[in-house]
């Protein structure tokens, strides 16, 4: 009997636990346009638990449409938000990996053409909190290398 008590209550606990032990913090949909290519861009982001004081982890993935391409692209952010005194607005700065997965639909006679493309981003943006404590965002994406040249998105946050 006793065991199928802690059994049980282990069911119980177990979804909760999961879910405090999870790293994830806040996560939704961005949205905006790039520049080379001249693209729509959207997608998802997650945030990770500050892993330093301001310091966290952001993946993202957008997918962009536009000027004859397609762009499938993951993105692995490190961004440190700013406090600025007496606000709630957060700049943040910040950068990473990025990949591009680039699809160009050519016209006839032509072949279409895939390419992989990598290289690093420089991120500048800020967010906003909300009443429910939730967060608007928009940033800016410099890429280098051979990722898109500038992107300016916004989004939303929603605590998880």
């Amino acid at each position: 009997m006793l065991r199928k008590l802690l059994l049980v209550g282990v069911i119980v606990l177990l979804p909760g636990a999961a879910r405090a032990a999870s790293p994830v913090t806040s996560g939704g949909p961005r949205v905006g346009v790039s520049i080379t290519p001249d693209q729509f861009v959207f997608g998802g982001q997650l945030t990770l638990r500050e892993f330093a004081p301001d310091w966290s982890f952001a993946p993202n993935l957008e997918l962009g449409v536009g000027d004859h391409a397609t762009v499938i692209a993951p993105n692995f952010d490190v961004l440190y938000r700013l406090r600025l005194s007496g606000s709630d607005w957060r700049p943040y700065v910040g950068g990473g990996l990025g990949l591009a997965f680039v699809s160009v639909d050519l016209p006839y006679p032509y072949r279409d053409h895939s390419d992989t493309e990598v290289g690093l981003n420089v991120v500048l943006g800020f967010t906003v909190p909300t009443n429910g404590g939730n967060l608007w965002f928009t940033e800016m994406r410099l890429g280098i290398a051979d990722l898109p040249d500038l992107k300016i998105v916004g989004g939303f946050n929603f605590k998880m």
